[in-house]
């Protein structure tokens, strides 16, 4: 099992920047890719931002050049660095994880992030 604990949402205005945190705890050493998705109210959970353990990391073509994901093995801990921020950005943000021989799916709780004036 892992759990996973999102921080660092909140309000801000456009052009903007926030930076998630997503703490793992529990198996962390089943763990095979980490990443960020987002729900906008009305709309699919897309992805973000992933990062495989290999090294590679995968960007949503609407993010890219303005998100960055990053991670602290010491601390168990992925980021994702929001700049520029725009409106269409708005959604809850949900840490997720894919761990075990089976790449079983994880999530935390969302956290959310609202870009506006």
């Amino acid at each position: 099992q892992v759990q996973l604990v999102e921080s660092g949402g909140g309000l801000v205005q456009p052009g903007g920047s926030l930076r998630l945190s997503c703490v793992a705890s529990g198996s962390i050493f089943s763990i095979n890719a980490m990443g960020w998705y987002r729900q906008a109210p009305g709309k699919q959970r897309e992805l973000v931002a992933t990062f495989i353990s290999g090294g590679s990391t995968n960007y949503a073509d609407s993010v890219k050049g303005r998100f960055t994901i990053s991670r602290d093995n010491a601390k168990s801990t992925t980021y994702l660095q929001m700049n520029s921020l725009k409106a269409e950005d708005t959604a809850v943000y949900y840490c997720n994880a894919r761990a075990g021989s089976n790449w079983k799916n994880y999530w935390g709780q969302g956290t959310q992030v609202t870009v506006s004036s």
